[in-house]
Order: C-alpha cells, then structure tokens, then sequence
C-alpha cells in the first residue's frame, strides 16, 4: 500500500482528494496543512489517514511528514484577487514548492518518486478572444501579468518542472478550471455563485467561462498519481458556456434573475477601480473589484480531451453540480444573509 502526503488538505479541493484516496482502498494517506478540517476530523479514526499540522513555508513538519511516502499531491495554495496579497501567494506557490522539493532531495532515505502539483487551467488557457485551448497553448504570461494568482501559478509549474528534472524526481500538472461544487467553506471558488446569489452582479460580462466539479477533479487527481505522464499537463474541465450562458442556467437552478445590463468593456473596468479604491481606502472589502471584472472579459474555454484519454476523466452534468453549488451555499454553508 503506498503511502501519499497530501499538502493543503484541508482546502476545498485538499478535502476531497483525501476522501477520493482513502475510498480508493490503496493508500495511505498523510495530510499536512496549517489548519484543522472538520471534515477530516470526522475521518481521522481511520488507521490510513495521518493528520500533521504544519507550514509548508517553515518548521520541521514538512520533512517529517515527508518520511516513508511514495509520492506527494501538492495542493497547498491560497486563492486571491485582491493585489495586497500578491506577495503572498507568491511565497505559498513558488517559495513553498521550492521548500518543497528541496526537502524530498535532503531526506535520509529514499523520497518520494512522483510529485502532482495542483496548479489551475489559467497559466495557459485564457484568451481575449472566444477560442477553445488545450495544453498546447504557451503559458498566458502576458494577459494574466496583472492577476497575481495566476501569475503566481506560472511561475509554480516552471519550478515545479525543473526541480523534478534536476532531482529525478517525476513531475506532473493537473490544472482544472473555475471548481464548484459542495464544500467550499472558505468560497475560494465559488464566491461568484455567492455573488450571484446576493444579486451582486449587475453586468453581464462578455467574456466566457469554464468550470469543473471538484468532485470529479478530485478524482481526475487521484488517477493522475498512477497514470499521468510525467512531465505533462492535464487540463480539467466542463462546460465552455459565455457568462450570459452561465447565468442564465445558474438563473434556472437558483430561481434568481440574471443580470441583464450590458456596458463597454471600458466603462466597466473604470467603475470597478473607482469602487475597488474607494472601499480598500475605508478598510473594507469591495463588492466587485478590477481584476475580477477584467477577468471576466476574457475566455476561460478548454479542451479537456487529453485527460479524458490518459486520466478517464468524466465531467458530470454541469447542471448537477450548479444545482449542489447553491443547495452548499444555501443549506450547509448557510452563507446567504
């Protein structure tokens, strides 16, 4: 049975590779994170799940946790759009990595062989225009230059990728789209569902959107342990729908009226910064801001062809995991005042 460390385990993707290993059967699983999960506290009585509290920036955690594993899923990471926390996100995805690998070649014993490093379909598929990419495309550098999260992601794979190459270590990528689904406590992903739930998106953006069940990733992510190249890319995703799409079908599940007011692009940019500035100089969180706004005039669309081939990855029904977005939101999350 082999053992794997899971980093950021108890983050919304982290919770549900940890369930999709421990019901595979096969492994052993370790999870090293910064902070508790009450999901993983309720399966914590099981003899194949080890809980470690950890940083994966500092301490001795990572290393000891590291001890005897076959293989790490490295999903640590922190999701933001707000610039203040460039910095950060840099040091998580690219200063953590680097710790990261630095650690498996410094280990006593034999390390881990394989590393799957969780990054996001943005570092290469992300267009001005309404085309459909796959993991031919180069890495987005330039339109995504602005938005820290992602360039934070670039700069993560490359690292990832040539540290594997000069430790002999084996490298891959998965790199889903927007995730939705149930579970996401801290709305890393689905706090523009939230948005619309709170009838807080009063434009409808020209761009397009992609976005894949975490459910599904999650288990794409557990088979790439044994069946993904190293080396390569998997990109994960669902439907490729413009964001009029978008709402309108989210409209239909959540029984609440799209936004219907259209405004240049330009325009619509000048008003987010006016806004954003405004509320961040009082100490207070905008209800939209720039990058988001920006973001969301550009295309999302990919082609998830390859891992379907290599991975049998399956999207389900988009309509379902809309339907169990706003049923976690509205029920389990309780988060709509």
């Amino acid at each position: 049975m082999n053992t794997v460390l899971v980093t950021g385990g108890t983050g919304f993707l982290g919770e549900h590779v940890v369930q999709h290993l421990l019901a595979a059967g096969s492994y052993r699983v370790r999870v090293l994170a910064r902070s508790r999960s009450p999901v993983l506290a309720g399966l914590a009585g099981q003899s194949e799940l080890e809980l470690v509290r950890g940083d994966i920036l500092a301490g001795d955690e990572l290393g000891e946790a590291m001890v005897g594993c076959d293989a790490v899923l490295h999903l640590a990471g922190m999701v933001s759009r707000n610039p203040d926390d460039a910095q950060a996100m840099m040091r998580i995805h690219v200063d953590g990595t680097r710790r990261l690998f630095e650690t498996a070649r410094a280990l006593p014993g034999p390390g881990p062989v394989r590393i799957v490093v969780a990054s996001t379909s943005g570092t290469v598929a992300v267009s001005t225009v309404d085309e459909v990419l796959d993991e031919n495309a180069g890495y987005a550098t330039e339109i995504v230059a602005g938005w820290p999260y992602y360039a934070s992601k670039i700069f993560q794979e490359k690292l990832a990728f040539a540290l594997g190459s000069e430790y002999g270590i084996d490298v891959l990528c998965v790199n889903p789209s927007l995730l939705l689904g149930p579970g996401d406590r801290r709305l890393s992903s689905s706090g523009d569902v939230l948005d619309f739930l709170r009838r807080n998106i009063p434009v409808v953006p020209d761009g397009g959107v992609n976005f894949v069940d975490v459910r599904d990733a999650a288990d794409a992510i557990v088979t790439a342990l044994q069946r993904g190249r190293p080396g390569e890319r998997y990109l994960l995703g669902g439907p490729n729908w413009t964001f009029r799409e978008f709402f309108g079908r989210l409209s239909r599940v959540a029984k609440v009226r799209p936004p219907r007011l259209r405004i240049p692009d330009s325009w619509a940019r000048a008003g987010a910064s006016m806004i954003e500035h405004f509320y961040r100089n009082r100490g207070k969180e905008p209800p939209f801001d720039r990058i988001s706004v920006e973001m969301s005039q550009h295309y999302w669309w990919i082609d998830s062809t390859k891992a379907e081939r290599e991975l049998g990855f399956e999207a389900r029904d988009p309509g379902l995991t809309l339907h169990d977005t706003v049923r976690y939101l509205r029920q389990d999350l309780a988060a709509i005042d």
